[in-house]
């Protein structure tokens, strides 16, 4: 690996532009590689970034390549197949994997790129996509001490606040455990706006009591003003992801012999929502889906409440 890396960067949704832009800020030479969008793919090379055709080109260019997928099956396509990275993969390749994934997943994935003499290392992120392009995102990091060390410079482009987590694996892990307790307070504030409206209390009521109590936090706040205050775009953040995570979360606890009453109740809740057809809607909308499984127009409701 030179002295200055040559970067790559595939998947350049709302975290992955906002994260590659700032690593063509700190000055590394950067590879990308988008889907089906070319909106954020023209304006990186227009900043200076270059476009690699395939995963293998990019693995034969770059010393360090990030990922920020969907979910595994999209990570595991870009690694397999003649044009996978890796059919490129070169002594030295640190794939840094930003993607809510499958812990077994990368586990497997890790064992063939160490094959090539490569290594990943999981970074998962938190917060949203407002902080990836401030550079501020939060950070779970799995990996050997040696990858991460090589790692570091380019997560600390985006990222503001870093965990170490421990191995290779333990940062999806935890991104897992946290976004099993984000979508549980989405389904359980959801329950609460249905039960309030339902009973005669004003949703609105419910946010003042309790956004002014110790019970408050940022996800309420962010969760409130999408779901009842109109800010619908405040978290752009999948139903569709959302039950993806939830599942792995179901997954991991099934490996690890724990029983997940919670966690699967609150999966089914997404998994009706994505039935329905409400996919590509943002988590903020449960509010709404969970209201109408009992019988309530949240939004005519909020207006009479209002009026």
């Amino acid at each position: 690996m030179t002295d200055t890396p040559v970067i790559g960067f595939i998947g350049l949704g709302y975290m992955g532009h906002g994260m590659a832009a700032n690593v063509l800020k700190a000055g590394y030479t950067l590879y990308v590689k988008g889907n089906r969008n070319r909106a954020p793919i023209d304006d990186l090379v227009a900043q200076g970034a270059k476009e690699a055709a395939t995963p293998r080109e990019m693995a034969q260019a770059c010393d360090i390549i990030h990922l920020c997928l969907s979910n595994s099956a999209q990570v595991e396509a870009v690694f397999h197949g003649d044009d996978g990275l890796l059919a490129g993969a070169r002594q030295g390749l640190i794939v840094i994997d930003a993607t809510t994934a499958d812990p077994v997943s990368t586990l497997a994935l890790s064992a063939l790129l160490a094959e090539k003499g490569g290594e990943i290392v999981d970074a998962p992120l938190g917060r949203t996509p407002k902080e990836a392009e401030e550079g501020t995102l939060d950070t779970m990091v799995g990996g050997t001490d040696a990858a991460v060390a090589k790692a570091m410079p380019l997560i600390e482009c985006w990222a503001a606040n870093i965990t170490r987590t421990g191995p290779v694996g333990t940062g999806h892990k935890m991104k897992l455990l946290m976004n099993f307790t984000s979508m549980g307070y989405a389904a359980l504030y959801s329950e609460a706006i249905t039960l309030a409206a339902k009973s005669g209390l004003s949703p609105d009521i419910f946010n003042e009591v309790i956004g002014k109590s110790r019970l408050s936090n940022g996800f309420f706040e962010t969760f409130m003003r999408g779901s009842i205050g109109g800010e619908s775009e405040i978290h752009k953040f999948t139903i569709a992801n959302a039950a993806k995570d939830l599942r792995y979360a179901d997954a991991m606890a099934t490996q690890a012999g724990v029983v997940n009453l919670l966690g699967s109740t609150f999966k089914q809740y997404f998994t009706h929502a994505e039935a329905k057809g409400h996919s590509q809607e943002y988590v903020v909308t449960m509010a709404r889906h969970i209201a109408a499984l009992n019988g309530i127009d949240l939004e005519k409701s909020l207006e009479e409440f209002r009026a």
